[in-house]
């Protein structure tokens, strides 16, 4: 099923974003990690795109696996970097032959030890350009990435607002945040997009905190800012990691009920592959997902 559809019934939906091990063991464990989550019934999982070819083959197959063993809607991540337009049309071939509905075309981040993004020769130097190659060639439906803080590389929001356009002319559904934590970042960046013309379904991008010097890095990465606030209640406990995590579960659950109550499109946690925290938060919240059943009279 096309995740635009799950959209368009008005339910926010919920989602969880994997990405596949290297290693056949680490393989196989993680598919029955995706394989417990079924009794949550999420509307679907994502599944990551490694660079250089690192993890493709895995990810084609954990997306097919998923589709045909576990029945949970996958949605597979797919990168410019390293790729010729000849071998991501290999990939999409590949993805559509095994039942695959969804894809999330993303420029990539540069190889391990390169500073700048380089397309190579034949392939892609921005996602609008692979946007419109798939939307040309296939029937998937396409998410989009977006920064609620601006890409980090971008010149300015609004530069940055621009590149977003280009790539929803291109042909995207739907939209999914980067990592934030402060919900006030997400709803002004929300309605700068309906100002430039951007009207598409906007699902929240959320990451559990579990460790205080690996969320300071992504949140570095992804050019998001953790609040003051916030910050001096993790560091307050950095040494202690469960303690960081219960203070990062607090958050993401309150930050998740704010933005339900805001008509947010749907949530989208960032997983680490590590299901524990996810799986408490939405278990928290799940009563807000869906309206309470009529009472007989």
């Amino acid at each position: 099923m096309k995740i635009c559809d799950i959209l368009r019934t008005g339910k926010p939906t919920v989602s969880f974003e994997f990405f596949p091990p290297k290693s056949d063991e680490g393989f196989q464990d993680l598919f029955e990690t995706i394989k417990a989550l079924q009794p949550l019934s999420p509307d679907y999982v994502s599944v990551t795109y490694g660079a250089g070819g690192s993890t493709r083959r895995k990810t084609v197959d954990l997306v097919k696996r998923i589709k045909a063993e576990i029945g949970i809607e996958p949605m597979a991540h797919l990168t410019c970097v390293g790729s010729t337009r000849d071998e991501i049309a290999e990939v999409l071939e590949e993805l559509r032959g095994g039942a695959a509905d969804n894809v999330l075309p993303l420029r990539g981040d540069p190889p391990k030890g390169e500073t700048e993004f380089r397309p190579v020769e034949g392939g892609f130097a921005y996602a609008s350009e692979l946007v419109e190659f798939v939307r040309a060639r296939y029937d998937f439906c396409l998410g989009g990435a977006c920064y609620p803080e601006k890409h980090p590389e971008a010149a300015s929001a609004d530069v940055d607002l621009d590149n977003l356009k280009r790539k929803v002319d291109a042909g995207v559904d739907f939209l999914i945040t980067q990592l934030f934590f402060d919900n006030a970042d997400f709803y002004r960046f929300r309605d700068r997009c309906l100002a430039a013309g951007i009207d598409l379904p906007m699902i929240a991008g959320i990451m559990p905190i579990r460790n205080v010097k690996q969320i300071k890095r992504f949140a570095d990465m992804c050019g998001a800012t953790l609040p003051a606030g916030l910050l001096a209640k993790i560091e307050g406990v950095e040494d202690d990691n469960e303690a960081v995590a219960q203070v990062g579960m607090y958050h993401s659950a309150r930050q998740c009920e704010d933005l339900l109550a805001n008509d947010v499109a749907g949530l989208h946690f960032y997983t680490l592959n590590r299901s524990t925290a996810t799986r408490a938060i939405f278990q928290e919240i799940r009563h807000l997902l869906s309206p309470p059943a009529a009472v007989a009279r």
